[in-house]
């Protein structure tokens, strides 16, 4: 099963490769990492999709509490959430199938953002499954080249406690 983990880190030097590392060292799949900084400069937050069964998740959540630059660590998998990706796909296109393609782009609330006289470059954005399907749909196009963001997420619902005044505890 996958699973989706939120990692607070404090935001310098090294603190990915700790990450990295740990999941490597380990034995741990990652499906995909996606790192950027939140609200607070000096804080990132990471969202990793990996997977295993639960004793295997709850050693790697217990290790991520364990590295040197870890503030917070949320398993999202059973909790309400607000999954996303992107996705930059090129598509191969012949005649007369460029609006065939526009078409299938507009069901999934894609944009067209780059077009020459043989392939279109589609970005979609949505949860997971959405990103597949539209895989799915353009593959018999003949996609050329993806690139996909991986997921971020948050939690839906309550706002978290107030992270700044619990790092400032932690420094």
């Amino acid at each position: 099963m996958k699973h989706t983990i939120s990692v607070l880190v404090e935001n310098h030097f090294g603190a990915f490769d700790r990450v990295a590392t740990m999941f490597s060292g380990k034995g741990f799949n990652i499906h995909s990492i996606s790192i950027g900084e939140t609200e607070f400069q000096e804080l990132s937050r990471m969202t990793i999709v990996t997977s295993g069964e639960d004793k295997i998740i709850e050693q790697v959540v217990k290790q991520l509490h364990r590295l040197i630059d870890t503030v917070k660590v949320v398993d999202l998998t059973d909790q309400q959430r607000v999954e996303r990706e992107l996705a930059l796909i090129t598509v191969n296109y012949g005649k007369g199938q460029r609006a065939e393609i526009i078409d299938l782009c507009d069901i999934f609330r894609g944009n067209v953002v780059d077009i020459n006289p043989k392939t279109l470059m589609i970005e979609v954005t949505g949860p997971p499954d959405k990103v597949d399907a539209a895989v799915n749909v353009l593959s018999p196009f003949g996609i050329v080249e993806m690139a996909r963001s991986g997921r971020v997420a948050l939690r839906r619902g309550d706002q978290p406690k107030d992270i700044k005044r619990e790092y400032s505890s932690v420094v």
